[in-house]
């Protein structure tokens, strides 16, 4: 009888070995850029104005780049709304803190800087494709 993991264990292994040692490379380059927001957010422009001015040589792909604004714009709502709805909170009896003994509760976004550059920037790499793709 075979062991269970024989010759497909052994061909699944390198693939996973590669994803594997890929995400961890990854995330390390990840973690390196967390503390540097304005290098980070000069990229991402960098990369939307190559976007920008692609789309206007182009002259076409304007509903995919309606599609992205609408992402970008969600995104944007959700990293400018608190975290807390203050008027859901205010019907449960919770006010803004006028005593020293009242809690205080600073603002807290929905989606945090980091979150909302790690979804902003890996679209313009995707959609850069389908421009070399497609013209």
């Amino acid at each position: 009888m075979e062991s269970v993991g024989g010759e497909g264990a052994a061909a699944i292994s390198p693939v996973a070995k590669w994803r594997d040692d890929f995400s961890r490379a990854f995330q390390y380059y990840l973690d390196r850029s967390t503390p540097h927001a304005v290098e980070r957010w000069m990229g991402t422009l960098v990369a939307a104005l190559i976007y920008v001015l692609r789309v206007y040589y182009v002259q076409g792909f304007y509903v995919v780049s309606y599609g992205l604004g609408i992402y970008i714009l969600n995104l944007l709502i959700g990293f400018l709304s608190p975290k807390v709805d203050p008027e859901l909170e205010s019907l449960d009896g919770a006010s803004l803190p006028t005593k020293g003994s009242d809690e205080f509760k600073p603002f807290i976004r929905r989606l945090p800087e980091f979150k909302f550059w790690y979804f902003y920037t890996p679209f313009f790499a995707f959609f850069f494709q389908i421009f070399l793709h497609f013209t």
